[in-house]
């Protein structure tokens, strides 16, 4: 009996170690890094910046794209990459203001938080008030929660005037990460929610032109110059997988095709190795990033999960906005899947 007990013991011990979560460092910047130990997945993430996951390991490989030689120089000098949010807005708006229930919201340009003639990618992408709230690991999962109180810092709500709160979890289970938002509105009136994120993602040692792609959208964002939407849609024209030799996009898609399970697939793969990602349904919308640079290919991609085609607060009605009552909260997930790595 005693030694039936000790292998039990031992057995559930093994069991909770095949997932680990700790608050750690990396050249000397906090970071929580989460572990599935079976399936060789690591995933570490920086609250400091913009609680940006910028490691998604895969038997060691990092399918996240992270172009900095470690994450204190991310912290100097921070720009999009890894898996960054895009919020209280995402992506460009038309003018240096919004609308939000028949009211129109100018932005104070003197601030300095909001730049450019077309205001991008919302306020916190690079946001140091992300405060870290639960890091715990389990037989079935390892799992890092933070939160961000908008309604504290006055040059926020200067630019987007409703109190609110987000709280963000990153979840390791079955070598899939979730990416779980919850936004409490703590205002008198309803929120738009046009939030986003604006995950980079890559097939490490393989060049992007040897990639292949597959978007599940029925139709395609029309955009004026500036990448701003006129309202129209035309079919979509990409095959259901197509290669990225020679292209470039910075386009919207909607009308987005859903499995059994209620979510839109997106994928990249060569040969054997895939890197897929899947958009709970409040995120009906997405914008793909393939960019060239001089003529030469971005070694990654961006599948964007986005509760709204771009600028669909100034949109005047033209595209459906989500909204969060008064003391409501809003809720949703993307995940992330690396394959024959």
């Amino acid at each position: 009996m005693k030694l039936a007990f000790v292998f039990l013991a031992l057995s559930l011990t093994a069991a909770a170690q095949d997932y680990t979560a700790e608050r750690t460092s990396d050249h000397g910047i906090p970071v929580v890094r989460l572990a599935d130990t079976v399936r060789k997945v690591e995933v570490a993430v920086v609250p400091s910046v913009g609680n940006t996951a910028y490691e998604m390991k895969a038997n060691g490989k990092n399918i996240l794209y992270f172009p900095y030689a470690d994450v204190s120089e991310f912290q100097k000098e921070p720009r999009l990459a890894g898996i960054p949010l895009l919020a209280p807005w995402a992506n460009r708006l038309d003018q240096q203001a919004f609308f939000a229930n028949g009211k129109k919201y100018n932005f104070d340009m003197e601030l300095g938080n909001v730049r450019g003639e077309i205001p991008i990618h919302g306020l916190l992408s690079g946001s140091s008030y992300w405060e870290v709230s639960t890091v715990s690991a389990d037989k079935t999962s390892a799992r890092y929660t933070a939160r961000l109180r908008f309604w504290k810092h006055p040059e926020l709500m200067a630019q987007w005037p409703f109190a609110h709160e987000y709280e963000m979890t990153y979840s390791l289970h079955d070598g899939e990460l979730e990416v779980r938002l919850t936004i409490t509105n703590l205002s008198t009136e309803p929120m738009p929610v046009a939030v986003g994120f604006h995950p980079y993602y890559q097939i490490p040692g393989v060049a992007r032109d040897q990639y292949v792609a597959h978007i599940p959208a029925r139709n395609r964002v029309v955009a004026d110059s500036r990448l701003i939407p006129t309202g129209e849609y035309r079919a979509m024209d990409l095959a259901d997988e197509f290669p990225l030799r020679g292209l470039t996009l910075d386009d919207g898609f909607i009308d987005l095709a859903r499995g059994t399970d209620n979510r839109a697939h997106f994928y990249i793969k060569s040969g054997n190795q895939m890197v897929e990602t899947s958009f709970g349904p409040k995120y009906p919308a997405a914008v793909v990033w393939l960019p060239n640079q001089n003529g030469t290919p971005q070694p990654f991609i961006c599948f964007e999960p986005m509760t709204a085609i771009t600028n669909a607060a100034n949109m005047k009605g033209k595209y459906p906005l989500q909204s969060i009552a008064p003391n409501a909260r809003w809720t949703e997930s993307f995940w992330v899947k690396a394959s024959g790595f």
